[in-house]
């Protein structure tokens, strides 16, 4: 589970840094894209279709499971921060699995939108270019999948009782 674990984690750090590459290519990309309009009077082809299907996408979904492996989401304790610490630690490994049966649906049927638009070809026509948008549809699902990989790690740490040790070993 560890050696699963480590390679997950290595992953993540992948899809958060394609995350932040999308971002830097977003923002140059449309940097030109002013810079032609105003200079050249030309702006640059498919600057919308990159930004919406491409940069957009691959910058919210890829670096999805970041969040998860750092325990970085958003959660509202009103209630839970009052129960025993014992019974906090049993509902949130419960949770783990809850959330991985959330999220590892979201993948099966992004993964399923995914191919049906890789069959189709999907693609966009902005001007005279067309720009096949159907890749940007498979950051859905590798992100939300690596999630519940990781959840359904962190669900079996829980239940072999070694959830304080997963992330300590794999670091080591």
């Amino acid at each position: 589970m560890t050696l699963l674990w480590t390679i997950a984690t290595r992953v993540t750090r992948l899809g958060t840094i394609l995350g932040g590459i999308a971002i830097a290519m977003m923002m140059l990309h449309v940097s030109f894209d002013v810079l032609s309009r105003h200079l050249f009077n030309s702006p640059l082809p498919g600057t919308l279709t990159m930004v919406t299907y491409y940069y957009m996408i691959i910058a919210t979904f890829v670096p999805l499971a970041h969040a998860e492996h750092k325990r970085a989401h958003i959660s509202v304790e009103v209630l839970t921060e009052r129960l025993p610490q014992r019974l906090q630690h049993h509902l949130q490994g419960w949770m783990y699995l809850a959330t991985g049966c959330v999220t590892g649906l979201l993948a099966w049927r992004s993964a399923t939108d995914a191919m049906k638009a890789m069959k189709l070809g999907a693609s966009q026509v902005q001007g005279a270019e067309t720009i096949a948008v159907w890749p940007a549809y498979f950051a859905l699902p590798f992100g939300a999948g690596l999630m519940t990989l990781l959840l359904a790690l962190r669900f079996a740490a829980y239940l072999t009782g070694r959830s304080e040790t997963l992330e300590t070993e794999a670091a080591a």
